[in-house]
């Protein structure tokens, strides 16, 4: 590994900077397709833009703040000591690497990434499991450190604390090397923008990338017969398990009649009254058109249809 530069009162705006020139730990997981949140478009987007867009939200910002609290957690139940590291490296082979760790284990050769997580997503972390993101991102620190294993612990708000201990598994890391590798010579340095996946993060980039359509422009269409052919058998298999499954809360409402709740010893239902209050926009653009011109917000998006020709 080589130290690349000190984060210790670095400025936000050039750390970002920073994060451009590789691929941190926390892009990882999304570039062997294996986080939930992003994609690999969205880190390709991220790394060849100009601009340094700081998007941050509630969440990251609470991430942050709770990062010392959950190293703190994490030598009281483990008693080991951490270090903050305060740099940015970089692997010594293969510089599109990038580490920027939250700390490292005093008296061993291992770092401590530290994680808060909703109540809500307990489940993806009961019986010892590990988010796949989480744990692509420990290799991926790992690799660039030359760690021989790595720790993650995790606090899970308002339910509880826990903690693993992640061994290096050298085929892995061998194998997101590759994967890191590819996309980087293939994708990053030469502006070639990666297949989509199929995620809304796709979708948030593609709409970006080309959010307005030329008027009256066309392309002839060569190659997509068989896909969008795929595409009609999906709708309808789609619409028919649509179907089943309405069919199937259908008899269950019925079974229940008027009441709230039913539940055995696998399942609870709830059919709860709901109050929705909604703007009546129709009637204000009737009856107050100037109110409905003076709040009314205008956004252009571009919609996708398919039709035979």
């Amino acid at each position: 590994m080589k130290k690349i530069i000190s984060t210790l009162n670095l400025p936000h705006e050039e750390w970002l900077a920073y994060r451009k020139t590789g691929i941190g730990g926390s892009d990882a997981g999304a570039v062997a397709g294996l986080n939930p949140f992003s994609s690999p478009m969205n880190v390709y987007q991220d790394k060849i833009s100009s601009s340094t867009p700081d998007m941050d939200n509630e969440s990251m910002r609470q991430g942050r703040d709770l990062e010392d609290y959950v190293a703190k957690r994490f030598m009281e139940a483990s008693g080991l000591k951490v270090r903050r590291s305060n740099a940015m490296y970089r692997h010594d082979k293969y510089p599109f690497m990038l580490a920027d760790i939250d700390r490292m284990v005093v008296g061993e050769n291992a770092g401590l990434e530290c994680k808060t997580a909703s109540a809500y997503s307990a489940d993806k972390w009961k019986d010892g499991q590990i988010p796949p993101h989480y744990l692509i991102q420990c290799h991926h620190y790992m690799a660039v450190m030359g760690a021989d294993h790595w720790y993650l612990a995790v606090v899970l708000l308002g339910k509880e604390f826990k903690y693993t201990r992640i061994e290096r598994d050298e085929e892995l890391i061998s194998n997101l090397i590759a994967i890191e590798s590819a996309f980087w010579f293939d994708h990053v340095i030469p502006q070639i923008m990666p297949e989509p996946d199929g995620s809304k993060a796709c979708d948030e980039v593609l709409e970006q990338y080309f959010h307005l359509a030329r008027k009256d422009s066309s392309v002839l269409l060569i190659g997509f017969d068989e896909k969008l052919e795929r595409r009609e058998e999906i709708i309808r298999l789609k619409e028919k398990l649509e179907q089943e499954q309405r069919q199937i809360e259908q008899e269950v409402k019925l079974y229940m009649k008027d009441s709230e709740t039913a539940f055995n010893d696998r399942y609870r239902v709830m059919w709860s009254n709901v109050d929705t209050a909604r703007l009546d926009t129709q009637r204000i653009k009737s009856e107050r058109p100037e109110l409905y011109r003076d709040f009314t917000k205008v956004t252009s998006s571009r919609r996708f249809t398919v039709r035979a020709a």
